[in-house]
């Protein structure tokens, strides 16, 4: 299988993704592209159309403030042999409320008056160590089969991840895969770190919850 390792980024990396980057044991079929821009939506548009030219079975996104282990790959290309479309790690946001970036809903209401309002669930239970799925997932890492994301390019073209309605570039990408058929999950075995004022994973997550119960 050929899969490119997408990282969007500017013009610099935290060291703790790239040491977590070089840890991934990758061989000739792997190929990993940096794209900068001011407009994250612009340069993952530009990623998926380089993946889609170069005809690459898999995409595999990271963002580069993402720190995780090498089992993240084994568990995700496990996904992809499985059948499933697009399958997100598990990982948090590294802001407070330090919640999982994973929406069990996320859907846009038109009132009657005509105004559009963005709606997202947080997925907070989330099950532990397996396959589940969910609305929509921010983009810090997600693999996906591109024989199925061309569905999606068929019917909504490149513009992928142009944002939609008060959402962010991934989960406009989410809303648009699940309308032409494709099905978003989350694989909770693949777990990642935040990079922000420190690591934030799924033990300060599961603290941080206790805490304020």
């Amino acid at each position: 299988m050929k899969t490119l390792v997408a990282v969007p980024c500017m013009d610099m990396m935290h060291t703790q993704f790239v040491h977590s980057l070089l840890s991934l044991k990758m061989n000739d079929a792997y190929e990993v592209r940096f794209g900068a821009s001011s407009l994250i939506y612009d340069t993952r548009n530009s990623l998926l159309k380089y993946a889609l030219d170069g005809g690459f079975d898999r995409v595999l996104w990271f963002d580069s403030d993402m720190t995780f282990k090498p089992d993240v790959l084994t568990y995700l290309n496990e996904d992809m042999d499985n059948g499933f479309d697009i399958v997100s790690g598990l990982y948090f946001k590294r802001k407070p409320p330090h919640t999982p970036v994973l929406f069990s809903r996320c859907d846009i209401i038109r009132h009657k008056n005509g105004m559009l309002e963005p709606v997202n669930d947080v997925y907070l239970d989330y099950p532990e160590m397996s396959i589940f799925e969910i609305a929509a997932c921010g983009f810090g890492c997600v693999m996906m089969n591109m024989s199925a994301v061309a569905k999606a390019v068929e019917q909504f073209g490149m513009g992928l991840f142009i944002p939609v309605a008060g959402f962010g570039e991934d989960l406009s990408f989410c809303m648009r895969a699940r309308k032409a058929g494709l099905r978003v999950w989350c694989d909770s075995r693949a777990k990642l770190g935040h990079v922000g004022e420190m690591v934030f994973d799924e033990d300060y997550f599961r603290s941080f919850r206790n805490g304020n119960d």
